[in-house]
């Protein structure tokens, strides 16, 4: 088999989660930077990836990695790429771009340059002149960083984000990615309760239903490199009957999403249908104010609004003082909390046991965690 450098790309904040899970697939040969976390794994390991990471935004193959700083030095270096070893005679490759402190800061000239470069590699190996594109989809991108560039192929097409259960949507919705890793960063377990009092089109609790059930978030949709010739079918099709041999169909504990809005609600319904996980989640149309539990012990892991339009402030304040009066009501609870309004611990009335700065889109926002007394250990 072959070794190739990956790369699994992460929201800002979201590296040690994606790390974690890289590391728990089996692939140890890991280093972490900003937005990306590089590792060594072969054609399985790109079929794995894909289909189990619950927090990264995509899987990219690393074609190389040089400096240059001259339009003639990006043409020449990746000319000498061997791209010919991933990308067939009928390969379909545009080519996207970023720069971040670089000499060459024209995105539109480096992808065109990159397109022409790739072009004279496979010239020279497939021994023709044109190329038809008419085959399968190998997306390259050209990233520039303090004049570092930085040439991969992306092998996952629509983002991990995309797990094809969420057709519709309410609002702004949270992105799937972002709701795993709450509920990772919060440590929630299926035997743990949860409720999410505004859940929307359901994220927060059909993503703890996949945790719940250990379904691979990628099992129901297909991926770009799914149908390339460099990677075997049968390395598909064993990470695929993996992936369902994981599938646990015990039903996680307690999850329950509560909103207002009954639209949210049914497209809620709709979504954890399409997942195949509405048995284990109970919606139901309940005001956070009315919120209550039987349960002793649980966590609230919750995405409320923020407040980000004008005259929306002072509402989402009061909503924020409703919240707390509700919460502490369950007191031997714990409660998770992402918000980027300003003021929420003052409003909330009362310091997070701790936060973290995550990213939801281009919003930063903070992960308010309150931690509730633990619960006693269960007798064996």
């Amino acid at each position: 088999m072959t070794q190739f450098n990956l790369i699994a790309t992460a929201t800002f904040g979201l590296e040690s989660l994606v790390a974690d899970e890289v590391r728990k697939l089996g692939y140890d040969e890991i280093s972490v930077e900003n937005g990306k976390v590089n590792f060594v794994g072969d054609e399985l390991a790109i079929c794995r990836t894909n289909l189990w990471l619950r927090t990264a935004a995509r899987v990219r193959i690393k074609v190389g990695e040089f400096t240059a700083v001259t339009f003639d030095e990006l043409f020449e270096k990746t000319k000498a790429l061997p791209w010919a070893d991933f990308l067939p005679k009928n390969a379909e490759f545009p080519v996207e771009g970023r720069s971040v402190q670089s000499t060459l800061f024209s995105v539109s000239d480096c992808q065109a340059i990159v397109k022409k470069a790739v072009v004279e590699s496979m010239k020279k190996k497939h021994k023709i002149e044109w190329f038809p594109e008419d085959g399968p989809l190998y997306k390259i991108e050209v990233a520039l960083l303090k004049d570092t560039a930085t040439l991969t192929i992306d092998t996952t097409g629509p983002g991990l984000h995309q797990r094809g259960y969420r057709a519709l949507a309410a609002g702004a919705p949270l992105k799937e990615t972002l709701a795993a890793a709450m509920l990772i960063l919060a440590r929630w377990y299926p035997d743990i309760a949860l409720i999410d009092p505004f859940c929307g089109s359901g994220t927060i609790p059909i993503e703890a239903a996949l945790m719940g059930h250990n379904i691979a978030p990628g099992l129901r949709r297909d991926f770009a490199s799914s149908n390339w010739p460099l990677i075997d079918e049968k390395y598909w099709k064993q990470a695929r009957e993996e992936a369902h041999d994981a599938v646990n169909p015990e039903k996680p504990d307690y999850l329950i999403g509560t909103d207002i809005d009954d639209r949210a609600l049914r497209i809620a319904r709709h979504n954890a249908e399409q997942a195949q996980v509405a048995d284990s989640i109970h919606f139901q149309r309940i005001p956070v104010q009315e919120i209550s539990s039987s349960k002793k012990y649980g966590k609230i892991i919750t995405n409320p609004p923020y407040g980000e339009r004008l005259g929306e402030r002072d509402e989402v304040g009061e909503l924020y003082k409703d919240m707390a009066k509700v919460f502490r009501t369950l007191d031997t609870w714990s409660y998770y909390i992402l918000t980027s309004y300003p003021q929420f611990e003052k409003i909330f009335g009362g310091r997070a046991t701790k936060r973290r700065k995550l990213y939801n889109g281009n919003i930063e926002t903070q992960y308010y965690q309150y931690y509730g007394p633990r619960p006693p250990k269960r007798q064996a």
